[in-house]
């Protein structure tokens, strides 16, 4: 979806301003927010993607204002409601009335490092021969989808070059399918994409520069011959 969030090449929001020795958290709440999220996300009831989708469906005032884990935890809290795991009255008074939910998987505390070690790997077998090879000029695509996507909108029609190619791996476009499990594990080779700074932005863009970007296969068209 054309959303808020997708941020790159924007201008009017004024600097990044980068914080000197910033700490990987400004507030206990901020942890607290994290470690929630990574529990429920245990749960199997979603997937990375639609928590993705979800922070990326936040109205644009609660995705530009507030501090960066309060997007996680309204996301989260949308979700836990759609899901029926609480209710919107549960949530505005900080504690439950009614039943806990039964079936849901819980990730306890005695399991939660080897879980992180392990991850969720994202890779998948492929039977498909790649269309595209290292050093291959390719065009983004320009796409506008409804859904979710991992095209940013500042490269879409744009022509780059294939660096690396990473093997085949879950689309994120189709893993948000479904709002509850078995979910779309649908698979595509992936890319890394390298753009020149002036193709994206022109003859105003600092020359020399390049952006990265890692790209599923039907994001991308080959140039003609």
């Amino acid at each position: 979806m054309n959303g808020l969030h997708d941020m790159g090449g924007l201008q009017g929001y004024g600097p990044v301003r980068i914080e000197a020795n910033e700490p990987l958290f400004h507030g206990e709440w901020e942890r607290r927010a994290l470690g929630v999220t990574v529990a429920m996300g245990a749960s199997g009831l979603w997937n990375i993607d639609l928590a993705r989708s979800a922070r990326e469906s936040l109205p644009p005032l609660d995705y530009i204002q507030g501090p960066y884990y309060a997007i996680w935890l309204k996301a989260l809290q949308n979700m836990l409601i759609e899901r029926g795991l609480i209710t919107a009255e549960e949530l505005a008074l900080g504690q439950p009335l009614t039943p806990a939910v039964n079936n849901v998987r819980v990730l306890k505390a005695a399991e939660v490092d080897a879980a992180l070690a392990q991850g969720s790997p994202a890779d998948r077998p492929s039977t498909q021969a790649p269309r595209f090879a290292v050093g291959q000029r390719v065009r983004a695509l320009n796409l506008n989808p409804q859904g979710h996507t991992r095209l940013p909108r500042y490269v879409r029609g744009h022509v780059g070059t294939v660096v690396l190619h990473h093997g085949s791996h879950i689309l994120p476009d189709r893993h948000v399918s479904k709002m509850l499990p078995p979910f779309d594990g649908t698979a595509e080779h992936l890319y890394t994409v390298v753009f020149d700074s002036t193709e994206l932005w022109g003859t105003q863009a600092e020359a020399g520069h390049q952006v990265s970007m890692d790209a599923w296969e039907s994001y991308l068209e080959a140039l003609p011959a």
